[in-house]
This record gives structure tokens, C-alpha cells and sequence, in this order.
């Protein structure tokens, strides 16, 4: 039987802390979902089709990875794709309340779901979104943080709203 799991987020960016997460999901499971959230509400630098492209051209020798969007709720999404796991990425102690306020709420809404934490590894716990946008958009390099394709994707939309 095979064994899938779901690892959501809105990824506005991808950081290298999600690529070491997925990375290290892809030797438990032999599918990882990288669901990518449509969110009216957050106001991404990167749209979702530039979100999914730039992951998928991450990820594109490892085929084990597949790369999605939804909408809605995530037990919905898992309830279609069949899948009772979701794995959640953890960097810090401020992280955990949150993360675990969101595993007991997909749990009730859906008891079959289960939620994993994964750790982020040491050297990407400091990373976050909001650091690497203000890299960026100071002129830095932020080749440590993310990969290079949403590096230069980056660039190119936040050179525009300058």
C-alpha cells in the first residue's frame, strides 16, 4: 500500500526550509502532495501559477513529487485526493501552538486526517517569508534562502513594484 501525505502552504516563497522539509518527506512517503493554497486574503508577491511553476521546476527530477492548488478547506482537498495525512513543518516554539491548534481543528472536522510535524533542519529555522521578501527587496541576495528560479522570480516582481 502505498503511502501518501500532503504538505501544505501558500509558498510566497518557497524557502530552502520547505525543499529540506519535502526532501526529507520524500524518503517516508512515496508521494508527497505539495499543495499550494489559492488565498484571496494574503497579498502574495507571486501568483499561484508562478507558485506552482517555479516548485515544479524545483522538484521536477524527483518523481515522487507532485505539485497542486487548492481552494477551501485542506480536510475538503484531502477528502478528494483520498489522502488521511498531512505534514506540517515546524521552525520554531511559537510555530508549534499554531500548527497544533491546526491539527486538532482538521481532526475534528475530519477524524480520519492525521497531522505530522517535521522539525525543520537547523540550518533553515530562521527562515522566513517575510525575511527573504525584505532581502530582496533591499537589493540582497538571497541565494542561502531559496532556490535560485524563485530568487530571480522574486526579483523580477518586486523590481516592478519599486
Amino acid at each position: 500500500m502505498k503511502r501518501f501525505v500532503i504538505y501544505p502552504g501558500s509558498f510566497d516563497p518557497l524557502t530552502n526550509g520547505h525543499v529540506n522539509i519535502i526532501n526529507r518527506a520524500t524518503k517516508c512517503f512515496d508521494e508527497v502532495v505539495i499543495a499550494v493554497a489559492v488565498n484571496s486574503n494574503k497579498n502574495s508577491i507571486l501568483d499561484i501559477d508562478e507558485r506552482i511553476r517555479t516548485i515544479k521546476e524545483v522538484f521536477k527530477k524527483n518523481k515522487k513529487i507532485k505539485v497542486d492548488r487548492f481552494e477551501g478547506l485542506l480536510v475538503h482537498y484531502a477528502k478528494k485526493k483520498r489522502i488521511k495525512t498531512i505534514l506540517r513543518g515546524m521552525r520554531t516554539v511559537q510555530d508549534f501552538e499554531y500548527e497544533l491548534q491546526m491539527a486538532r481543528s482538521n481532526n475534528i472536522l475530519d477524524p480520519e486526517i492525521e497531522t505530522i510535524f517535521m522539525v525543520s533542519d537547523a540550518n533553515y529555522s530562521h527562515i522566513s517569508s517575510s525575511l527573504i521578501k525584505d532581502i530582496i527587496k533591499l537589493g540582497g541576495v538571497a541565494k542561502a534562502f531559496i532556490p535560485k528560479i524563485v530568487e530571480n522570480e522574486l526579483k523580477k516582481k518586486l523590481k516592478k513594484k519599486v
